[in-house]
């Protein structure tokens, strides 16, 4: 499927198109819910592992490997209403649990991309590690954990379509050789 910005020519595309959802059902009932609720600013960083040598005839050729992606969210003030924060605050601060916490179902989810809410572009990553790098805050203030995501496993495209509120994902079909 070829995508393209789904977003009026000419306006640039809103932050909040580019959602990135934690499972918090089962493998085989997911329940995508929202990361970054209160969060002011995130955005993915990319590192492409970028090589590049000079052969003996002086010609510069780059190599570029697969990107490892992180996200941090800050300040992520805890909120009894969000689904994603309960479990990263059960599995991470409660139970300390390491395995859970590199093992997570995500989908970031491209609403500018592809068809407008029928089918969005979006990417799974099923062992996503997601890290409180702390927790607390400024008296008189809320309770933050912030939280660092690094994607990982083997990425699936597909597409999502979000109906009240309720996000349905669909993998892409695999193109036969």
């Amino acid at each position: 499927m070829a995508n393209t910005f789904n977003t009026t020519p000419g306006a640039t595309v809103a932050r909040e198109m580019l959602i990135l959802y934690l499972n918090t059902g089962t493998s085989l009932a997911a329940t995508w819910s929202a990361i970054g609720k209160r969060v002011e600013d995130s955005s993915i960083e990319f590192d492409w592992a970028t090589e590049s040598k000079i052969d003996i005839f002086g010609d510069t050729y780059t190599t570029v490997k697969k990107p490892t992606m992180t996200q941090s969210f800050d300040p992520c003030e805890l909120d009894a209403a969000d689904a994603a924060q309960q479990k990263i605050w059960t599995d991470a601060i409660r139970n300390h649990d390491r395995a859970a916490m590199t093992t997570y179902d995500c989908l970031l989810v491209h609403c500018y991309a592809g068809t407008a809410e029928t089918a969005m572009f979006a990417e799974r990553y099923p062992a996503t590690a997601i890290v409180p790098t702390g927790l607390g805050g400024e008296g008189g203030g809320s309770v933050g954990m912030p939280i660092d995501v690094t994607f990982g496993g083997t990425r699936e495209t597909g597409t999502a379509k979000i109906v009240a509120g309720v996000v349905q994902y669909t993998p892409d079909t695999p193109v036969s050789a």
